[in-house]
């Protein structure tokens, strides 16, 4: 693809990144988020008509959510204000609100932009209330964070949310050539790169228009000047712009749980091409491996359990193999562990016996321990008749006895009700075998 007609940049506005002078000013030049400012769309409905109100935009990073309040702001007549949550606080608010009251006094509204919405405090949350309520300001607060945690629920109940999604590849190859088109871009330059090139470049950018035309621009930047003008980009300095593929994961944030709640999923479906898959981006993305290897101790027993109790042995050792060696190298030994796991024939008999006995224990009346199963030490506890009635096990033919253990009130009660998985079924024949034998002696 060869395109334009070579120029050097001549003024300060070609000077500035590429992604901020190619930023739409219309919903027809805006990419993406088709679910929302499509034709006939809600939003793009309410911007026509000029109906904004408070809102909230979640999304991924590079999505345009603020270009997008730019749009509104613009095409709804209203002065277009942006804060930043990093950087104001209580008093910055205040300023700003008192500034947009006056504007709205004199029939001017104020679009009031606030990026990374979640990053506020409570305090400074609360602060945006009485002028959305008064209606000073619209605000349009942008949050990569899930708006249910991260908002306050007063101000959450008094604006819409509009979810974002991340740019599909043709977005992002819209995206690009546009970039190379128009004279905001490298309309002027004459430019060699392929087609093979734009789309290594919009799948590296997963989503993120910002990441597709900052690489775009390194590309170009770095290209080769040839004697005939033509600016070519090679595999190989595109291959230096894109030597780590950015991955979104925060471990902090939603997308931590996202991630691990994937891992966990995978391995209680029986599928271990996509557990070792989720296991692999949150190592990609920094998560401490011994995070991960707490996460599969824990579904060893909370979903294997007494199918397989050879699975809490690999999944320990999997853990101090962690430990020991670090990363990267116990990849493997992760890896070893949520194969395992995932193949393991599954039960969640151990969990839900302590669901259904957590539940019992905190909202049942606390019980004595049957006197037969105290311990008496003292010749007092005796006389109260403490161990009055123990039979010890082991000197019984059966190695049992028909003794109660449970309070009067659970007499009876079934907690753990195993499976018919692997090695749990001989378990839950065992188990019946017992049932039996001591109901018979009643």
């Amino acid at each position: 693809m060869v395109l334009g007609q070579m120029s050097l940049f001549d003024d300060r506005e070609q000077m500035s990144p590429l992604a901020s002078r190619l930023r739409p000013e219309t919903l027809d030049e805006y990419v993406g988020q088709e679910h929302l400012v499509g034709p006939g769309k809600l939003l793009r409905q309410l911007i026509e008509r000029d109906q904004i109100s408070s809102m909230i935009f979640w999304g991924p990073p590079g999505v345009g959510k603020t270009t997008l309040a730019r749009i509104i702001a613009k095409q709804t007549q209203a002065e277009f204000v942006e804060f930043s949550a990093v950087t104001s606080g209580i008093k910055e608010i205040k300023e700003v609100m008192a500034q947009a009251e006056q504007n709205r006094r004199c029939g001017i509204r104020t679009l009031l932009f606030t990026d990374e919405i979640h990053r506020f405090n409570k305090a400074q949350q609360d602060a945006f209330l009485p002028w959305v309520e008064k209606g000073s300001i619209i605000l349009v607060g942008a949050t990569t964070e899930n708006p249910s945690f991260e908002i306050n629920s007063a101000l959450l109940s008094r604006c819409k949310v509009f979810i974002l999604k991340e740019l599909g590849e043709e977005d992002l190859l819209k995206l690009l050539h546009q970039a190379l088109k128009s004279p905001k871009g490298f309309g002027n330059q004459k430019i060699s790169i392929g087609e093979d090139k734009l789309a290594g470049i919009a799948r590296f950018a997963n989503g993120d228009a910002r990441t597709a035309l900052n690489t775009l621009e390194m590309a170009v930047l770095n290209g080769r000047m040839e004697s005939d003008g033509v600016l070519y980009v090679d595999d190989e300095v595109l291959s230096q712009c894109m030597n780590r593929r950015s991955l979104l994961y925060d471990k902090s944030g939603e997308e931590h749980y996202n991630l691990i709640s994937a891992l966990h999923k995978s391995m209680r479906n029986s599928d271990p091409d996509a557990a070792v898959y989720w296991m692999y981006r949150m190592l990609d993305g920094g998560e401490d491996p011994l995070y991960i290897a707490r996460r599969i101790v824990r579904f060893a027993s909370e979903d294997v359990g007494m199918a397989d109790s050879q699975a809490l042995q690999v999944a320990v050792a999997a853990y101090q193999a962690c430990h020991f060696l670090g990363v990267p190298e116990c990849d493997v030994h992760l890896a070893h562990a949520v194969v395992y796991l995932s193949m393991a024939p599954k039960s969640n008999a151990l969990d839900r016996a302590c669901i259904a006995c957590r539940e019992d224990v905190r909202n049942l009346p606390a019980e004595p321990v049957p006197l037969q199963i105290r311990n008496a030490p003292t010749g007092l506890m005796k006389d109260l008749h403490y161990g009055e009635g123990y039979i010890y096990a082991h000197d019984t033919e059966e190695k049992m006895a028909r003794m109660q253990c449970l309070p009067d009130s659970l007499v009876g009660r079934r907690y753990y009700e195993p499976t018919t998985q692997g090695a749990e079924a001989k378990v839950k024949e065992r188990l019946e075998e017992i049932l039996a034998w001591k109901n018979a002696g009643k």
